[in-house]
């Protein structure tokens, strides 16, 4: 057996320095080394080989040797393929111990000092983030290695460092014995992907620090006292303060919380060296089983969030950082859970700022194991304590000093062990003031939440119904937006705020991690799982955000900001009557404006503002609405109440809405069929039937024409492209109904024709709708009946057999030339919804392209229905076309460029050719969402199960712009 080698060393590393506290705000000389670098791409480890770490090596005359950004990721700057795993380890299981095949990138960077660089002190060169195992050198002398990709590390330098032609050699290994607690459901992407900096520390520099700042809110007062081995002195001039460290201080404050994150800028120093601070007073307790912050109750509105760009990887730029966070407040998300490590320190700076709760999660994941039935689980094997002692060191130290942070993580899905139990011994012992979190283990030994994950709404019910227990509940994961979904997170919700222990969840994911790539022939796309190449991968996993990669929301993101919206808007719309519930955890209402709108038929009639008194945290107004403007206009009425903001904040201007409700005011009229003595009967012409405004074919029934619009292949779907929730979870088949609707044939139906029948009142068209190889069928029934300028359709399906599956859809669809590309409608919008997925769906008058109606999903599937449709048009240029209008129900009407069988078959957007046709879905029921891609299914009530329907519309033929 070989020697061990450095890489395969369980330890976390040599030569480094003790962690410290982040301090970007320092005044002492820093140099950024960012920027390109000389760089060679080894299959193997390479260890003998070390010439490039000399003086006189030249790269520019050696084989292999290009360049590289730093920070960045060499797989994704052309030097090797980005490689996907959910949980698998991509290389043998066989800890400490890696493949020899062992993708190694040789870093080389040339720097001078600039010219005024103090002489005095000490130098450190430090590390914030390399992938997963790095050795330094630095003039020839190696400097020591390190294990734990997302965490800082530091060398001391001083002595070695020249005016000028400093050489700065690292080598990277993309696996080592530290991959082996990095199996963290992302891309495997190697190198040195955050900062590496220079920092001079002079004589007397802060060493470390810990600024305290606690709140009391039962006086009001702030605690502050500042910790580090060197005398300093903390400045706090709004505050008048000026405080020599160990010193305890009282005085009052403005607490800061996620809603009201009030910092106060501050100064520590000790004449060499003065770093500035922002200070947010807050104290974080457990109490009766509830997590409160300030004495208050939390309610986590929250989301995981990778770091992801989909051109720089886990190298994330600040405007992407700011990006992402204003995205989360305009979406009323108050809560990130930093899965599954640290993230880089200036986002935490941001959410500081910006407001928002964070959970900091420890750089660890060993759910490879589970494939092994854990078998040498690093937790669980005292060898590897020490390198996850030092991960849970790092990241406390680093990040201490940021009030956003509430709570510590051991880790995610690692199981159980030893090991995590001293990490938590070392983070009590060190931080006392905030509780710990990890999820795996069902004992909870070392949890001060008791978490979950993608539990069923019913289970969350019966832990609520249960009565307070010792600790808090939260879903550290639930709702997976993957694709299409994630649906039911309004009855989450609900639960959430039934009871008080139950204290929210997060989201899994913000970001789908989809990589640009373009097709031979010029077309954009983003990959997943499988695209490059990789052997071992799990698809489309990885695209699982509230976001694409874009950063474009998707819609599961706009629901979830409805469902959380943190004021409730209630009312009776008849009698003018208005609740407004504050749902904040802290804040009063008084950044908010309430504004008010009447529409009649979706177009809004008048408008104006409401007087919003005082409501505190918790409490609730009620208010009455105006007399409505115009009465002179008959048709359907409502209210929209909107809660905006006030003014302008650092994440939205002033007018952004918060939360909002729909108020019937007058019902909608019913629709009937035409009227009997204004009806025409059916007229025979050789092989066509003419009704009204529309022909058939006189021997299948089929609707050919509608005016002057053709109008091809109007009959019963059941079939939509299965989402990935209705594919169900990878690794538990059949867990979603889209096994079982292939499986019966519901991607195949065919259809028979009974009978044509004509009579004096219309035409009726008798079928038979069934899957090949299967005694189960929907007899389908249209009756058509007219008059001069309208087509009345009446449907009535009745089941054959016993069906034991729902229905993904259920409705008629029809084709459309494709110059017919323009909608128009009066319904839910402006985005999709389905029948849990509809809380966001607005009710007004729509408008938009057939392209524009559909949603992008990384993976192409059902997409783009819109909800609660009374009329629908689809014209072309000139503004003719067909108008359909619901009959006694609200109908979902889809539009697309393709069939449902063809989004079916597309792996990829690219793979989406439109024809010359418009595709029409008309549907009376739409099957539910769910979450089962990563969690449950659909709620019963949102199931489209098999039973007798009827259904109608009435069509139209339009000329010109009409209504």
């Amino acid at each position: 057996m070989r020697n061990p080698v450095y890489y395969e060393d369980v330890s976390p590393g040599h030569g480094t320095l003790q962690p410290r506290s982040w301090t970007a705000g320092s005044d002492a000389r820093r140099l950024d080394l960012s920027g390109e670098w000389d760089f060679r791409l080894s299959p193997t480890a390479r260890p003998d080989d070390e010439a490039f770490t000399e003086d006189g090596f030249d790269p520019a005359a050696a084989p292999g040797w290009r360049s590289v950004r730093v920070p960045g990721h060499w797989v994704l700057q052309g030097h090797g393929e980005p490689a996907y795993t959910n949980t698998r380890y991509p290389f043998p299981v066989d800890p400490p111990r890696v493949p020899d095949e062992n993708p190694t990138g040789d870093h080389r960077h040339v720097f001078d000092l600039p010219a005024d660089w103090p002489g005095d002190g000490e130098v450190v060169l430090r590390f914030e983030g390399v992938e997963s195992c790095a050795r330094v050198w630095l003039n020839g002398r190696v400097l020591g290695d390190f294990q734990g990709s997302r965490l800082p590390h530091e060398f001391a330098v001083g002595g070695l460092l020249r005016p000028h032609g400093n050489v700065l050699a690292v080598r990277v290994h993309q696996w080592s014995a530290g991959s082996y607690l990095e199996d963290q459901d992302m891309w495997w992407l190697p190198g040195i992907f955050r900062e590496v900096t220079l920092q001079h520390r002079p004589e007397g520099a802060l060493d470390d620090f810990w600024v305290h700042a606690g709140y009391d809110h039962t006086d009001g007062s702030g605690l502050l006292r500042v910790d580090c081995p060197q005398r300093a002195r903390l400045t706090v001039p709004e505050l008048g303060v000026d405080l020599a460290s160990g010193e305890d201080l009282r005085l009052p404050v403005e607490p800061w919380t996620a809603e009201t994150p009030r910092l106060y800028d501050a100064v520590l120093s000790t004449g060499s060296e003065a770093v500035s601070l922002r200070i947010g007073f807050r104290t974080v307790t457990v109490e009766d089983g509830v997590l409160r912050v300030n004495g208050g109750r939390v309610l986590f509105r929250g989301v995981n969030r990778h770091e992801f760009h989909p051109e720089t990887g886990r190298t994330v730029d600040a405007e992407t950082m700011r990006r992402d966070l204003v995205l989360m407040k305009r979406h009323n998300i108050n809560a990130v859970r930093t899965s599954h490590y640290p993230p880089h320190p200036a986002f935490l700076d941001l959410c500081d700022e910006l407001g928002l709760w964070v959970i900091d999660e420890c750089d660890l994941e060993t759910h490879g194991f589970t494939h092994v039935d854990w078998r040498g689980n690093p937790v669980d094997d005292e060898r590897w304590t020490p390198a996850l002692v030092d991960r849970a060191r790092r990241m406390v130290e680093r990040d201490k000093n940021h009030p956003s942070i509430v709570v510590w993580s051991l880790g995610n899905e690692c199981g159980s062990g030893k090991g995590l139990g001293e990490m938590a011994r070392w983070i009590r012992d060190r931080d006392p003031s905030r509780p710990l979190h990890y999820e795996n283990d069902p004992d909870y030994p070392d949890s001060d939440l008791h978490s979950m994950m993608y539990a069923r709404q019913s289970k969350v019910d019966e832990i609520g119904r249960a009565g307070a227990t010792r600790k808090p509940f939260i879903l550290c994961e639930y709702a997976h937006a993957m694709g299409n979904g994630p649906g039911g997170l309004t009855e989450y919700q609900r639960l959430f705020e039934k009871y008080e222990h139950c204290q929210g969840g997060f989201v899994w994911e913000w970001t789908d991690h989809g990589l640009p790539r373009r097709t031979a022939d010029g077309r954009d796309f983003f990959a997943y799982g499988g695209d490059f190449g990789e052997p071992v991968h799990d698809g489309n996993f990885v695209c699982d955000g509230l976001v694409f990669p874009d950063r474009t929301p998707s819609p599961g993101l706009v629901e979830y900001k409805k469902v959380v919206e943190p004021v409730r808007i209630t009312g009776d719309g008849t009698a003018r009557t208005v609740r407004v519930r504050n749902l904040h955890d802290f804040a009063d209402l008084s950044a908010l404006a309430l504004e008010w709108s009447y529409e009649v038929e979706g177009e809004p009639l008048g408008g104006g503002r409401l007087p919003l008194p005082h409501v505190p945290a918790g409490g609730h107004a009620d208010l009455e609405l105006p007399a409505p403007p115009r009465t002179d206009v008959a048709g359907e009425a409502q209210w929209t109440v909107r809660a905006v903001l006030a003014g302008d904040t650092a994440w939205a201007p002033e007018g952004h809405c918060v939360a909002w409700a729909q108020l019937p005011a007058v019902p909608a009229a019913p629709t009937t069929a035409p009227a009997s003595g204004a009806q025409v009967a059916p007229r025979r012409d050789g092989s066509s039937l003419t009704l009204g405004p529309a022909s058939f074919d006189a021997v299948t029934g089929a609707l050919t024409r509608l005016g002057a619009v053709p109008v091809e292949g109007l009959r019963l779907d059941v079939w939509r492209a299965p989402t990935d929730n209705d594919e169900g979870a990878p690794w538990k088949p059949g867990s979603g109904p889209g096994t079982a609707w292939r499986r019966l044939g519901l991607h195949r139906m065919r259809h028979r024709v009974d009978a044509v029948e004509c009579d004096d009142a219309g035409l009726t068209v008798r079928t038979r709708v069934a899957p090949a190889a299967s005694d189960l069928a929907l007899r389908a029934v249209y009756r058509w009946t007219a008059t001069d300028e309208l087509l009345r359709l009446d449907v009535s399906v009745d089941p054959e057999g016993t069906w034991e599956v729902p229905l993904p859809r259920l409705g008629v669809r029809l084709a459309l030339p494709g110059a017919y590309d323009r909608v128009r409608w009066f319904g839910g919008g402006p985005g999709e919804a389905y029948p849990d997925t509809r809380a966001a769906s607005l009710v007004g008058r729509w408008e938009e392209s057939v392209d524009g109606l559909q949603t992008p999903y990384v993976r192409p599937q059902e997409n783009g229905a819109r909800a609660d449709v009374r009329w629908a048009r689809l014209t072309d240029a000139a503004g003719g076309g067909l108008r359909v209008a619901a009959g006694t129900a609200y109908f979902w009407l889809t539009a697309r460029r393709w069939t449902s069988e063809h989004l079916d078959a597309a792996a990829h957007t690219t793979d989406l050719v439109p024809d010359d046709r418009v595709y029409v879905n008309l549907d009376h029921g739409q099957h539910g969402i769910g979450s089962a891609s990563c969690g449950p299914g659909v709620l019963q009530r949102h199931k489209l199960m098999v039973s007798t329907a009827r259904f109608g519309f009435t069509f139209s033929a339009v000329a010109g712009d009409e209504g």
